[in-house]
């Protein structure tokens, strides 16, 4: 049996499970497929493990719903900072956090009463070189460059927040084709890794409304990465300032790419739903 834990970070829900006192199946892919499924299991948008690091705080490690692992989830990321520091895992509101995109820091924002709220992480600097992220296409940065789904043309932005990101500008993201667009987008042969789509609205220069198609996952009611892309990308086409809010469909997330460092802040809130067991034999 597992013990583990639903969060979410306005509403892109993860099951999480302490791997410092679980132990864990040799098939982590496996574990997700079974345990993700919305009708039939637990139902979530993937598995992250919580687990002891040799370089970091902790370690972070994400599965899709199909199994795949990505490299970096930011809302993801933040439910582990918050956990890390509610459960004694690590004892300071600053801290490190191991991912298969690099050592990420996270700053635990505190309510009135010492218990996690928000938390905000530095993404690093974002990836626009058109090999990097990876794609086929060469130029640094790559903007609006057409793809075709479904008939329909989609200028898009390419922009690495340690997972890959196609950005396309929409004039309603309400009504964009993220069900039937997204995954064809995805699996398109310049992505040689996949991509996550994201279908941006700009409101005004300092807001953006976003709905995602995410990579292995599907659409989901949020992304933290992606609204990372989102706002780089608006940036490099001229579209927003360098400190926006990105509104998805469960909240919002606020991101600043600093001109000093050129690092991407994120930050959001976080909420735990529900502790359960999970039974191999079920």
């Amino acid at each position: 049996m597992l013990h583990f834990t639903k969060m979410h970070g306005i509403g892109n829900d993860y099951i999480y499970i302490n791997g410092f006192e679980e132990t864990l199946p040799a098939d982590l892919p496996a574990l997700a497929r079974r345990m993700s499924p919305r009708h039939t299991s637990v139902g979530s948008d993937g598995l992250i493990l919580i687990l002891p690091s040799d370089t970091a705080d902790v370690r972070m490690r994400m599965f899709n719903p199909d199994g795949s692992e990505a490299e970096m989830c930011g809302n993801g990321i933040r439910c582990v900072a918050a956990y890390s520091y509610d459960r004694g895992l690590c004892p300071r509101t600053q801290m490190t956090i191991e991912t298969r995109a690099g050592i990420k820091n996270a700053t635990v924002l505190l309510d009135d009463l010492g218990r996690s709220l928000a938390v905000r992480v530095d993404m690093g600097a974002p990836v626009t070189a058109g090999d990097r992220i990876p794609s086929r296409f060469i130029s640094n940065p790559v903007t609006m460059q057409p793809l075709t789904a479904l008939g329909q043309t989609f200028p898009v932005t390419l922009v690495n927040m340690g997972n890959p990101h196609a950005v396309t500008f929409v004039e309603d993201a309400a009504a964009a084709p993220v069900l039937t667009a997204g995954p064809v987008l995805e699996h398109d042969s310049v992505f040689p890794a996949r991509a996550n789509i994201e279908f941006v609205q700009v409101k005004d220069r300092s807001h953006l409304m976003m709905r995602v198609w995410e990579r292995g996952a599907g659409e989901t009611h949020a992304c933290g990465t992606g609204a990372c892309a989102a706002a780089v990308a608006a940036v490099l086409n001229n579209l927003a300032e360098r400190s926006v809010t990105v509104h998805l469909l469960d909240g919002d997330l606020d991101i600043v790419w600093d001109t000093d460092s050129n690092h991407v802040h994120m930050t959001g809130p976080i909420a735990y739903v529900y502790e359960g067991i999970w039974s191999e034999n079920e």
